[in-house]
């Protein structure tokens, strides 16, 4: 599935959040490329089972390491030529609404966690550039009068004032991404450090996590029937006007190859493939057809899509995507039928 090719220049690169969805499949890529990993996690002991699949040998390496602690990041950072911070509190919502509770106890921290990771990459004094993973939860397609945009790029971030008074499902999220974003750029900017953020759409295809991603969960909310996880797809449809999806190896190989691209700069859309509502709950009902909630659903959504999420930006530079929406759909189902998590088809 993936590239084999080693690369001819070996490096070493800090992977942080390594036994999530995205950090675990990054860690794999980068190893059957040749690099050697320093793969940063809060609990070792939970990245056990991750080590037969990663199959790194002597080029991989594990660091204990917390956001929330300054300097935890400094010995998984020291001699990497780069860093990729995919590491990131997956919180959607809050009990506690009070504006006050959501900074000091869930932003605050997470902003002041990236900044303890920049810290301990310009101690290092060798990386070169850090990959920061943003969200499609950072951009909208309506301007600022409400009216949908022909083109939705990584310019169209999503007001940060009307997340706060709209408070739709998966708004602590979209604070969280929003505002380590921003700070991590503005303390890159001041210190010279070379970053590049890669906004993703929402993310399909096999995992090697322990338990069902939450971005799988969210894409196959309509025929599971998860409610909070539909409320969040919906919210992504709402403010998008569909639904962009991306492969996690596509999504991988965006992220090295924006590391390794001397002209990369700022934020680049990763989006393979766009549709509105009720096409993808088609393509769910295609490819896995016990489900009560999917006819329901389809007849209730528009087929018009007002806006493309578009990934110009980065296919400019010469990246090209190998799955599209069918593919990331059919694959998703076959390996949560795999794992246990959707039963299996009648035959």
């Amino acid at each position: 599935m993936e590239d084999d090719r080693q690369n001819s220049t070996a490096l070493t690169y800090c992977v942080t959040g390594a036994t999530g969805y995205v950090g675990s499949w990054l860690v794999k890529s980068l190893l059957r490329r040749g690099h050697t990993v320093h793969a940063a996690v809060r609990d070792p002991a939970k990245s056990l089972h991750l080590l037969s699949t990663w199959n790194g040998g002597k080029r991989l390496q594990l660091f204990r390491a917390s956001l929330h602690d300054d300097g935890s990041y400094d010995e998984a950072i020291k001699g990497c030529d780069g860093v990729f911070h995919v590491a990131a509190p997956m919180q959607f919502d809050v009990h506690e609404s009070t504006d006050a509770y959501v900074h000091s106890n869930i932003i605050d921290p997470a902003v002041q966690g990236t900044l303890n990771l920049l810290k301990s990459c310009l101690k290092s004094k060798s990386v070169r550039r850090v990959v920061f993973t943003s969200s499609i939860s950072t951009i909208t397609a309506k301007d600022s009068a409400g009216n949908w945009r022909d083109i939705v790029d990584e310019s169209c971030r999503t007001p940060i004032d009307h997340v706060w008074k709209a408070k739709t499902s998966g708004w602590v999220y979209v604070l969280l991404k929003l505002l380590t974003e921003e700070a991590a750029f503005q303390f890159a900017r001041e210190k010279g450090i070379d970053i590049v953020s890669v906004v993703t759409t929402t993310v399909g295809g096999p995992f090697l996590t322990s338990s069902v991603p939450s971005s799988i969960r969210v894409l196959l909310s309509p025929i599971t029937g998860e409610i909070e996880m539909f409320r969040i797809l919906s919210a992504v449809n709402s403010r998008m006007g569909s639904v962009g999806v991306v492969h996690i190896e596509d999504l991988c190989n965006a992220h090295i190859f924006l590391m390794e691209h001397a002209e990369a700069e700022g934020r680049y859309m990763c989006c393979a493939d766009s549709c509105p509502m009720s096409k993808l709950i088609r393509n769910l009902a295609k490819n896995y057809p016990q489900s009560n909630i999917i006819t329901r659903l389809v007849d209730q959504e528009n087929e018009s899509v007002p806006a493309e999420i578009s990934s110009k930006k980065l296919r400019d530079l010469g990246f090209n995507y190998k799955h599209l929406a069918e593919d990331i759909i059919r694959e998703t189902v076959t390996a949560c039928i795999n794992f246990g998590f959707l039963p299996s088809l009648a035959t």
